[in-house]
């Protein structure tokens, strides 16, 4: 199988191009360079957002299997690159978002819910939600809805994370201390390991699937209680979590999913879009999540490989609570 991957130095897209290596795929990465790719992948280089941009991959020989395309700003970079290949590959895979629906989204809500308005194939960079959805308008219209697969990921956590969510938890239990955990502690959580993203893609380009699937763990899968406990393992840091009631964390100003990554209060509408998908559709057609603890350990190895400091997104906002902030609500003085 031949895969070119837009993107494949970075979280998702380096995930998407070790798994196909480690199925000994041919592979080869279009990017800027100014990231490595992963050994075993051939680069071509250019930036799409330049004139030109894309003038590597068009002079590049051959043809592809599959393309899976990572871009989350201009949906126009999108239309322009599967333009250029339509012709040379017969799939194109666009790694989407569960924010192209329509705000607020009903627990249990499918792909057959309602999207955002306003989105274009054509457009420049606008927001996260109605850029993703361009780049989905964009892959269909190049390819059509049966050649276009659209994976619309929610919350993704594991190695390579440069969001900042996952290592901020991870480091902040690590310091130990007591630790604001937002309750409740049972609270449902749905994420996806970005390395079973990445194999559901690639059984999904096997499967020559096409339209869009949710991706993201089923309910069920996780709760606050397992993702910081896990933290706690796998660091063997001397925290102690205190679970806090989401109406004194509100109270006292915090920013839920920002100031406590990964955390929104329950029984909202914020929860439910977050946190409330029907990903029947994924799982029948095999997506397999991995334990919690597997995620957040092997994340922490990965962190400590880079001495604790994950990269980040320049496009993406700063994550995690002030240690001031945090003694406050829990009643102590941090010290100085």
């Amino acid at each position: 199988m031949r895969l070119l991957v837009l993107g494949g130095t970075e979280f998702v897209g380096r995930a998407v191009v070790e798994a196909a290596l480690g199925r000994g795929w041919e592979v080869t990465v279009f990017h800027r360079g100014r990231h490595t790719a992963p050994a075993g992948a051939r680069s071509l280089h250019g930036d799409r957002t330049s004139p030109d941009g894309l003038a590597a991959l068009a002079e590049a020989d051959g043809t592809w299997d599959a393309v899976v395309d990572t871009w989350s700003a201009a949906p126009r970079a999108v239309r322009d690159a599967a333009r250029l290949l339509r012709d040379r590959v017969p799939r194109y895979v666009y790694v989407s978002s569960c924010s192209v629906y329509a705000y607020p989204r009903p627990a249990g809500y499918g792909e057959d819910a309602t999207l955002v308005d306003g989105a274009s194939a054509d457009a420049g960079q606008t927001d996260y939600a109605r850029d993703k959805r361009g780049g989905e308008l964009a892959a269909a219209a190049e390819f059509g809805a049966d050649r276009s697969l659209l994976v619309r990921c929610g919350l993704i956590l594991g190695p390579y994370e440069n969001v900042g969510r996952l290592p901020w938890w991870l480091n902040r239990i690590a310091r130990g201390g007591p630790v604001l955990a937002p309750g409740p502690r049972e609270l449902p959580l749905q994420y996806i390991d970005v390395r079973d993203l990445a194999e559901w893609t690639l059984g999904a380009v096997e499967q020559e699937l096409s339209g869009p699937y949710n991706l993201i763990s089923p309910q069920g899968h996780a709760t606050m209680a397992t993702l910081l406990e896990s933290c706690v393992r796998a660091t063997s840091g001397p925290a102690e979590l205190r679970w806090t009631d989401p109406g004194t964390i509100l109270d006292a100003g915090i920013e839920p999913w920002t100031q406590l990554p990964v955390w929104v209060p329950p029984d909202g509408d914020l929860h439910d879009a977050l946190h409330a998908a029907d990903v029947s559709r994924a799982l029948a057609t095999g997506l397999r999540c991995r334990p919690v603890g597997e995620t957040v350990a092997d994340t922490w190895r990965w962190l400590r490989d880079l001495g604790g400091v994950a990269p980040m997104r320049p496009d993406r906002t700063a994550k995690g609570l002030d240690p001031e902030v945090e003694a406050k609500v829990l009643g102590t003085t941090h010290p100085a």
